[in-house]
């Protein structure tokens, strides 16, 4: 099927929505552990993966991303499943294609944060690109029109990524996104918008931010992001309620104690629909080509951004029209049954 790449999409000032979340959302399904968060469900229930690509497609995601973030050699070695490293890979790759090809969008293969890299510590350093090197060549391998390697708390781990990109990625077009931390500086000091202009000048196609944030927290660094770089910057926040004292989801507290809510409460912090088209709104006035939510992510939530940017999403059919409600529907306002019965018992509550 032939389909613009995603070169040709930002050169002519096309905008991309992406489903990034796929962790969380299987985690809450039932399928992956908190924890370790590998992606069993890979291998497991490839059926399910496949089924929740295409509910995000149809919410409005322009790029199938092939579920492989933390597929690699470190994390399955904590669920003693090295041996299946490959054919988690190849099985994720070949989904995201299959369901790409079908719905006309683009697909991603997917590296990350590798949790071994140690800046300063060269065996670290190499085998943290050994890692990336493999993961890459599979993407390749799989068919990937572009590659993502998001997540990174270190720059230098981000410019690492890039570069296996550039050398092993058989001149596919790239995405970096790193996780800001609390401040606007990232983990081995580098300010965000140098880390990523500089990431753009080292031929990065699109630069940015995903995860660790949330929209309140976001909206700040993106615009200092826009300022610092010439072409195309991303924007995936998670779509929980962090704030100037909890910047990020990692320090948000379960409302109303002081018990950390991340990972396994991180529910009590969601954002309503309308945070996150708020959030759509403002990254898209930003001038955000690249925009979607991280973890946390849901149909739904998509659908906001996608409305936003004026996406033909399928799912857009079934926006809410809470005038026909029968208790808030603008046509039971003045019924006296409602007003007696039902409106009562609600302002009693």
């Amino acid at each position: 099927m032939s389909r613009k790449g995603l070169r040709e999409r930002l050169k002519n000032g096309e905008t991309l929505v992406v489903a990034e979340g796929y962790i969380f959302e299987f985690e809450r399904r039932g399928y992956l552990k908190s924890g370790s968060f590998v992606p069993e469900v890979v291998l497991e229930h490839p059926e399910l993966v496949k089924s929740l690509h295409e509910e995000y497609v149809r919410s409005g995601s322009d790029v199938v991303l092939a579920f492989t973030y933390y597929a690699h050699r470190e994390k399955l070695k904590l669920v003693n499943r090295e041996a299946d490293l490959k054919a988690m890979n190849m099985k994720a790759l070949q989904i995201a294609r299959e369901v790409a090809d079908e719905t006309g969008t683009l697909m991603a293969g997917n590296i990350c944060n590798t949790t071994v890299y140690k800046r300063d510590d060269e065996d670290a350093i190499n085998k943290a690109r050994n890692m990336f090197k493999e993961q890459i060549e599979w993407a390749v391998e799989g068919r990937a029109d572009f590659i993502v390697a998001e997540t990174f708390g270190e720059f230098g781990e981000a410019m690492l990524a890039l570069e296996c990109i550039k050398e092993y990625g058989n001149g596919l077009p790239s995405v970096v996104t790193m996780s800001l931390p609390m401040t606007l500086n990232m983990h081995d000091g580098i300010p965000v918008d140098e880390a990523c202009r500089r990431l753009e000048e080292a031929g990065a196609d699109v630069v940015g931010l995903n995860c660790g944030r949330g929209p309140e927290t976001m909206v700040e660094p993106l615009k200092i992001i826009r300022k610092a770089c010439k072409g195309p910057i991303a924007a995936l926040p998670v779509p929980y309620r962090t704030n100037e004292n909890q910047v990020t989801f990692f320090s948000l507290t379960v409302p109303g104690t002081e018990k950390m809510a991340f990972p396994l409460d991180l529910s009590s912090c969601y954002c309503t629909r309308e945070e996150i088209r708020k959030f759509a709104e403002e990254s898209k006035s930003i001038g955000v080509q690249y925009v979607g939510i991280c973890c946390g992510n849901a149909p739904h939530f998509l659908r906001e951004v996608a409305a936003v940017y004026e996406k033909p999403a399928p799912a857009l059919k079934y926006s809410p029209e809470i005038e026909k409600h029968f208790i808030f529907g603008d046509e039971k306002k003045n019924d006296p049954y409602y007003t007696q019965t039902y409106k009562k018992k609600i302002t009693q509550k």
